[in-house]
């Protein structure tokens, strides 16, 4: 017996446990796509499984329901794979070991994945189903859409007869999503040179932040760890020579950073004077973010005297400069929409390697011009720097429908269910919406979804009862009948 198989509704979550019992990250989804293609084999349902990995399972309407109009519901497959830095499982070939708290399902040391799993299980159950009633269902699963949206920039929709889409992408229950901002991945590179240096090597690590999604929870400011190192470094290349052994923080471009870790060696005469500057920047830090993110260390531990290979102290200076300068977080707010995040970039991993030190940052913008002026500003910083830079994942916004019958009929069942008025909203997340909305004319979409906390971190949760109830609104409008 699984560790959900006591909740309701039962068919969402056993279908959920089989997908979180499936690695399935971000890049590695060849099994989760074969699982997809193997349950529409079993159904006798028609698929399609491109060479992306995409899959796309079709379902013909129930008795009494071939005169509405096909319905498309769509969802990703893949995952932000983090986990706690104590954690062995192996993310790449392991499942995930789950556990219910309460309210809640979490995954025990690592993220959950109910974004956007919940997705995959809804539109499983529904094509499970022979007692529901339905129109046509067009369900489609694509891939790597926390890394780019690879799989709704490839996927060929030419085999679709519907042009009204419900993404299940969004992680507040009671909030439909009508439009929401683009973006893009940006890879930096800063060459360094490498020599060996005698001294003290300190671990440096900060750590104890909550981390969070890049553009769900970039307005909250939380600490990021990449930067904060960015400005340690900086503080001790102000008053010493600093080589850097190594330097690794992050786990995806898309994930607020709660963890980095530097090896660095100073002159042992510069012992005492490196403690001291680390103390000071983390007493500051402390301060700045006891109430946004109270928890936030840095630790430092002495690895001992000896001659060390590192970065030569004027390109760990450069590094160090480059990282101060970089911004990070909240750019710009939206004029139209009070609230509402319209530019921001997230620093979400650094990587010092043979060939230097690499940058994989997330821009996102609900104004193109806006977001394209922001990656230049990288480039431009890069440049002064001596480094490089390469943009992709380019993915454009989805922009606001006035007229839309699809949110219209979701908002008139959902008083009638629930006796309030849903809200209507914009999302500065990226959604694939607008990708998928440039390859399906007229389309028009709506994003709901349960509540979820903390997504692509190690403490992610899904509430039972929010997943119980969103199953019961969409259960009610494939159901609903248009005259």
């Amino acid at each position: 017996m699984g560790v959900l198989s006591n909740l309701e509704p039962k068919e969402v979550f056993h279908f959920f446990e089989e997908i979180c019992s499936i690695p399935h990250g971000s890049g590695n989804v060849g099994q989760i796509s074969d699982y997809l293609a193997d349950f529409a084999r079993k159904r006798n349902l028609a698929y399609i499984q491109d060479e992306w990995k995409n899959v796309i399972i079709f379902k013909e309407a129930s008795q009494g329901y071939e005169d509405q109009p096909p319905m498309i519901l769509q969802g990703h497959m893949d995952m932000v794979a983090v986990k706690k830095p104590d954690c062995p499982r192996d993310m790449a070939k392991e499942g995930l070991a789950l556990g219910v708290r309460g309210d809640d399902v979490y995954a025990e040391g690592t993220s959950l994945g109910g974004d956007d799993g919940i997705a995959v299980a809804y539109g499983l159950a529904l094509l499970d189903s022979s007692v529901l009633r339905h129109p046509r269902l067009e369900v489609v699963f694509t891939v790597d859409e926390e890394v780019g949206m690879d799989g709704a920039r490839e996927i060929d929709l030419s085999s679709l007869t519907g042009n009204r889409l419900l993404n299940l992408d969004s992680e507040e229950e009671g909030i439909f999503l009508t439009s929401c901002a683009g973006g893009a991945r940006v890879d930096a590179v800063l060459p360094t040179e490498w020599t060996r240096m005698e001294g003290i090597a300190y671990e440096v690590v900060v750590d104890g932040l909550q981390g969070g999604h890049s553009g769900a929870e970039i307005h909250k400011e939380r600490g990021n760890s990449n930067c904060l190192m960015g400005r340690i470094l900086y503080r001790l290349t102000e008053r010493m020579q600093v080589g850097m052994v190594s330097l690794q923080g992050g786990l995806a471009d898309n994930a607020i950073p709660a963890s980095t870790r530097a090896v660095l060696v100073v002159d042992a005469c510069d012992s005492a004077l490196f403690a001291e500057v680390v103390d000071t920047v983390y007493a500051k830090v402390a301060e700045e973010l006891a109430t946004r993110d109270p928890e936030v260390k840095v630790h430092v531990r002495s690895l001992g005297k000896d001659e060390y290979a590192c970065t030569a102290p004027a390109a760990t200076k450069t590094c160090a400069d480059y990282l101060f300068a970089l911004p990070d977080g909240v750019q710009a707010m939206s004029a139209d929409v009070p609230g509402l995040v319209e530019t921001s970039l997230n620093l979400g991993i650094l990587a010092l390697g043979e060939e230097g030190l690499k940058l994989n940052i997330s821009v996102r913008s609900s104004v193109e011009s806006a977001k394209h002026a922001l990656i230049g500003k990288l480039a431009a910083l890069g440049s002064l720097a001596g480094g490089s830079q390469s943009v992709r994942g380019d993915y454009p916004g989805w922009k606001y429908r006035v007229h839309s019958p699809l949110r219209d009929k979701m908002t008139a069942l959902y008083v009638k269910m629930y006796g309030r008025e849903p809200q209507v909203e914009a999302i500065h997340a990226g959604l694939e919406c607008g990708l998928l909305g440039s390859k399906i004319e007229d389309l028009d979409c709506v994003s709901i979804g349960p509540n979820m906390k903390n997504i692509h971190t190690a403490e992610e949760t899904l509430s039972i009862s929010s997943v119980a109830r969103v199953w019961e609104f969409l259960v009610k409008l494939l159901e609903e009948r248009e005259e």
